[in-house]
């Protein structure tokens, strides 16, 4: 059932906006692909009194919608249904809708006793962050989020394109990061998504032109409420998506949508701060090299790096990112203002002191990433593990590629992580598991135009 707050929430937006005739109510499934229902407006407050119903299903959905019946949580159980309740502070209006005339509000799944749902990724966070208020420490969380505007119309083989520029017609061809031209270009569908996030209370930080044609950055404020800060990537994907049909393209959050150019990351940065607001990362006499703490966070991390690629490189198309001298990392590596490692201690004020985790798809799910970092973080603090020596100049060239770059050898990680097994509980790791193993199963059954052009003819 909706506590009264909520309730009162939904009552006060639909008075303010008299113009809203429908509401998505969105719960994000295991592969961040949201998923729900549109409620009409007079119907609103009482689906939210009585609690939005769907089945448990929803987090046993591959990314086409089909039910892994392998989770246990399809026709095995009898495909039952759970509560949904409203996420404070998310009913908001969809400006980019055709007629303006929609909202939108995140739910998060419950047991019908109202205890959390342990296949819910936002409740998998949640507990996650209970563990650190448990020892007075508060996550301090900022996302980046990398994507590219595509043509609606594909190539003559069926494949992705870039955009033609709104303001000269012609389509992107270089790559050009930091492009202030292109930034102009592309000035109304930026300007739309910054309005848009305005409206949406998104504190969007900066955007920039990334180094491929058509690709952008959009980055998000530090927040130091991490449910929060998840809650606004998740929705900030939808937004993009959202006001780039409205000019005409298409946006994707797909890992590497193209095979000679760069691939979509999710930067997150990440500090801590202690029951008096001090970041624990940095040191007492503001010293560079931060603080023990930050030193075991980074070995924690490195250390199960290779069981969270399962969760960084969510699926097939994920691990097309990682090549060499790409930008993007293949070994857990670390060091101080180097992006060529997995895990950047950026430079700037020592009390700003805080770890950029660099290796992530913008594919991955916002709250199963956190999860992820979080159990790393807590993996070292509580083992005070130390890290190697940091990496000084071109990680690419001093270390030898050694995270899973395939989805069977992560699958297999992540099956075998005993720390991942405690953190996120034995269901959930095992739900998780089945649901990826099945869609990479499927996916082995494809034969793809490659396979085609290489060996129809020649074998």
């Amino acid at each position: 059932m909706c506590d009264p707050e909520r309730l009162q929430e939904a009552q006060d937006f639909l008075a303010q906006h008299p113009e809203v005739q429908s509401v998505d109510l969105l719960i994000s499934d295991l592969n961040g692909v949201l998923r729900g229902k549109r409620v009409p407006r007079d119907n609103v407050v009482g689906v939210l009194e009585a609690g939005m119903r769907l089945p448990a299903s929803v987090f046993a959905l591959d990314v086409c919608g089909n039910t892994i019946e392998e989770t246990g949580l399809g026709l095995a159980s009898g495909d039952g249904d759970r509560t949904c309740s409203p996420v404070a502070g998310t009913l908001v209006t969809t400006p980019w809708a055709k007629h303006h005339n929609q909202a939108q509000m995140l739910m998060t799944m419950e047991e019908d006793d109202g205890t959390p749902f342990a296949c819910d990724p936002r409740q998998l966070l949640k507990r996650l962050l209970a563990r650190f208020s448990a020892l007075a420490l508060t996550p301090v969380i900022a996302v980046e989020l990398e994507f590219y505007l595509i043509d609606r119309e594909r190539d003559s083989v069926g494949a992705p394109q870039p955009p033609r520029s709104p303001a000269t017609g012609e389509r992107a061809s270089q790559s050009q990061l930091y492009s202030v031209i292109e930034l102009d270009e592309y000035a109304d569908f930026l300007e739309d998504i910054t309005l848009a996030a305005q409206a949406q209370r998104l504190p969007i930080d900066t955007a920039l032109k990334e180094c491929a044609p058509g690709q952008f950055e959009v980055n998000l404020l530090h927040h130091a409420d991490a449910l929060r800060a998840c809650d606004e990537a998740v929705m900030l994907k939808r937004l993009i998506k959202g006001v780039a049909i409205r000019h005409g393209f298409e946006a994707t959050f797909m890992a590497k949508p193209y095979s000679q150019e760069a691939g979509n990351g999710t930067h997150v940065h990440i500090s801590l701060l202690d029951a008096a607001g001090n970041n624990v990362f940095a040191t007492a006499d503001g010293g560079d090299l931060g603080s023990p703490l930050l030193r075991h966070a980074i070995a924690g991390l490195a250390e199960l790096m290779p069981a969270s690629m399962a969760i960084f490189a969510p699926n097939l198309n994920s691990y097309r990112r990682f090549q060499p001298s790409l930008y993007v990392p293949m070994a857990p590596t670390w060091g101080y203002d180097n992006r060529s490692v997995a895990l950047r201690i950026p430079s700037g004020s020592p009390r700003a002191r805080r770890i950029e985790h660099r290796v992530a798809g913008a594919d991955a799910n916002p709250y199963l990433l956190l999860a992820a970092l979080l159990a790393g973080i807590e993996h070292g603090m509580a083992h005070e593990l130390t890290p190697p020596a940091p990496i000084t100049g071109n990680a690419y060239e001093q270390v030898e590629p050694s995270l899973p770059i395939s989805w069977p050898q992560a699958l297999d990680a992540w099956l075998e992580s005993d720390v991942f097994i405690d953190s996120f509980g034995e269901t959930f790791h095992r739900v998780y598991h089945a649901n990826r193993r099945a869609e990479y199963e499927l996916s082995r059954q494809a034969i793809s135009a490659l396979e085609y052009r290489w060996y129809l003819r020649n074998t």
